[in-house]
């Protein structure tokens, strides 16, 4: 038989689950468009973490952050340099925090596209 919640968890989960149902409200462009920039970001820059994306992205863009990481990794686009940095974030009281970078796959599809750039502006 499962042991039933305190009314603490119980509180933490509906939280936990009312912020998820937010994250999954917003527009789909939206995250979108966070992966791009950190796509975009990754083609400028040997290896790049969150807190530089945070620098540049616009408050609204930080929320979709993880994950937009997250789909750029599983799409094989960026992987982990297998370094780790403090993060700047305030209240993540300086965690660990993954560092990036393109992969051959994701420097394939910078290429394709500058191409693609170039055949249209000639």
């Amino acid at each position: 038989m499962a042991r039933k919640l305190s009314p603490a968890e119980r509180l933490a989960s509906a939280e936990k689950d009312l912020r998820l149902e937010e994250i999954a409200d917003q527009s789909s462009w939206d995250q979108f468009l966070v992966e791009q920039a950190v796509f975009h970001y990754g083609q400028r820059h040997d290896d790049f973490s969150c807190n530089d994306l945070r620098d540049v992205l616009p408050e609204l863009g930080h929320g979709f952050l993880g994950a937009a990481i997250n789909s750029l990794r599983t799409a094989g686009i960026i992987a982990h340099t297998g370094r780790m940095v403090p993060s700047t974030q305030a209240n993540t009281h300086g965690h660990r925090i993954s560092v990036w970078e393109l992969t051959d796959k994701g420097r394939a599809i910078a290429d394709q596209r500058a191409a693609r750039a170039q055949r249209r502006a000639a």
